[in-house]
Formats: C-alpha cells, structure tokens, sequence
C-alpha cells in the first residue's frame, strides 16, 4: 500500500514538473502565444542574447553588402545588424532578415538554439558566417509553411543564407 501511495505522488510530481516546464516555454501575448524554447545565455535590462555570447569585436556587415558581394563573405565571421522580417512560428529555429530592400534567410548553427517567436519586426545584432546551399523544392515549401505565410526569400535553388552563433534581441 506504502509503494502505491509512493507512486502515484511521484507520478502527480512528475506531471506537475512538465505542465510548469511547458507553461515557461510558451507565454501569451495577448491574442497570440510566444515560443520561447531557448533559454538566453546573457541578458540585461533592454535585450536577450540566444546561442553563444556575441563577439562584439567581429567586423560588422551591412546585409546589403552580403547581399550583394556574396561570394566575398562566405565563409568569413561577421557580427550584423538586422530587422526580422519574419521567424519561423512553429519553434522560432530560423528567420528572414531584412535591411530595405536586402533580405536574407537566418538558420542558427548545428539547429542548437531558437529566438522567440515575437521576434519580428525588432532590430537585432547577430554574429555568424554567410554560407552557400542547395535548397530543395521540400526545404522550400517546409520553410514557408513554418513561417505562416512565406516568404520570397526562401527560393529553391543555390542560395546564401546566414548562419548565426548568437543573436542578440531586444526585450520592447
């Protein structure tokens, strides 16, 4: 009888412990519910930093000039400041930047972190590489699915896209 009662508290506590879990990952705002499924690694009062901490001392990049001296960059590290122009709303694991008319995809290294699924429309910092790949008719309709309405940016073919050790988003 002792093990029953054993089990079932450490049942209820187990269950208890993953409803709090969930309930940290997801916060509503409003009419709509934020993803948050990467917790930051540095933060202060006007901004969350997500994956490693950002190399400030990376030579800084226009997303015009990636855009349109591609080849120049791949492959060499850069720290950019960025609007999101969308995020990936099923677990926020990518988003379009956005500078005028310049946009380009932002994947996060080894898929080992997330940035809030609000993010779009702020202005973040982020350090990263440019890389070239092949995108896939598939990759192409799993993106624009994930973003909730696409985007013209996420195009088969080889493309250049953005990968990120950190990205620096500001809390309003």
């Amino acid at each position: 009888m002792k093990c029953k009662v054993l089990l079932i508290a450490a049942i209820v506590i187990a269950s208890t412990s993953v409803f709090v879990a969930s309930a940290e990952e997801i916060e509503t705002n409003e009419n709509s519910v934020v993803l948050r499924l990467s917790e930051p690694v540095a933060q202060d009062a006007k901004s969350e930093t997500f994956g490693a901490e950002l190399d400030e001392t990376l030579q800084k990049v226009t997303l015009k000039d990636l855009v349109a001296q591609s080849t120049d960059y791949v492959g060499k590290p850069f720290q950019l400041d960025t609007k999101v122009a969308k995020v990936c709303q099923k677990k926020g694991c990518f988003f379009i930047a956005q500078q005028g008319d310049d946009v380009m995809r932002v994947a996060f290294r080894d898929y080992g972190f997330f940035v809030p699924t609000d993010s779009a429309g702020k202005t973040v910092t982020l350090a990263g590489e440019l890389i070239k790949k092949e995108m896939t008719t598939e990759q192409v309709e799993h993106f624009n699915k994930d973003m909730q309405g696409g985007s013209d940016v996420v195009k088969e073919g080889v493309v250049y896209e953005i990968l990120a050790d950190s990205v620096r988003v500001p809390r309003a």
